[in-house]
């Protein structure tokens, strides 16, 4: 009777095969979005890297949900966000912002586009360093605190791609004037190094669809969607930015907030006869 209920309790093979079907539409997604932005078709491409990041947040729910978490998954999906969210968006961002820079006189143009590659290439390497960090974190036994649960080390390198993407979307002209492709440059690798970076980031893992107040976040979601099907380029903007900045202004706050504490107040270093009293 036990041994029954131990495989009614184990899931189905074909259960196995449904999470990392999203995560070959996340390798698919990528490799479109490569493909469009050789041909310049870059909206397209910043499409494709939308969905991506649906997919990839799909095939971990998806693997929880149906409590078929496996060890071949996970490498394969991490290998996934590497091309995906790593190699894609770089190819993306230089294409985009640095490559269709009209030549100058002096050449600022020049180095630009050759700062640019540089800094996308070192966006791909940052990518890979989060993600080989974050397997490490999880293959070793923690003890799950609030705070391990609630949010990421460093950025993820989906939201990175996310931001490049959302970018491109709402602006699907590529950058001809060097000014711009040096802010550009700079932007990347501000995300480069956000990735790689200690501060922490949102997670949003813990929200339980199964719970009696999943209808919320139901709602929230039909809600969202139906904003982005309307104003996809000013939304998907709009939250991925947030996101992206998230961690970073928080990081701000707490240190400012702890300097606060650290530095006490006049009266109490030097307290008034009256309060002596």
């Amino acid at each position: 009777m036990a041994e029954m209920q131990t495989k009614s309790r184990q899931p189905r093979r074909g259960i196995y095969i449904l999470p990392t079907l999203f995560t070959i539409g996340t390798i698919f997604c990528g490799f479109y979005a490569v493909i469009n932005t050789m041909k310049g078709e870059f909206d397209l491409a910043a499409i494709a890297l939308g969905f991506a990041v649906v997919c990839d947040g799909l095939d971990g729910r998806i693997a929880r949900l149906t409590n078929s978490c496996s060890e071949f998954g996970v490498q394969m999906d991490s290998l996934a966000d590497i091309i995906t969210f790593g190699l894609a968006p770089a190819v993306l961002a230089y294409l985009w912002g640095a490559k269709s820079i009209v030549a100058t006189v002096p050449p600022y143009a020049k180095h630009v586009q050759q700062i640019g590659w540089i800094v996308c290439f070192a966006f791909v390497i940052c990518g890979a360093m989060r993600l080989a960090r974050f397997n490490i974190q999880t293959a070793k036994p923690q003890p799950l605190t609030t705070s391990s649960k609630k949010s990421f080390v460093g950025m993820p390198i989906p939201a990175g791609a996310g931001l490049i993407a959302a970018i491109v979307h709402f602006t699907p002209e590529s950058i001809t004037h060097w000014p711009a492709g040096a802010l550009w440059n700079i932007l990347v690798g501000f995300l480069a190094f956000l990735m790689i970076s200690t501060i922490r980031y949102p997670s949003f893992k813990h929200i339980d669809m199964r719970s009696r107040k999943s209808y919320v976040s139901f709602y929230l979601l039909a809600l969202l969607v139906a904003l982005i099907y309307l104003y996809s380029q000013v939304v998907l903007l709009i939250l991925a930015t947030v996101y992206a900045t998230s961690g970073f202004l928080m990081k701000i706050h707490q240190m400012v907030k702890h300097k606060n504490e650290v530095i006490l107040p006049a009266e109490q270093l030097f307290p008034s006869p009256d309060d002596t009293k």
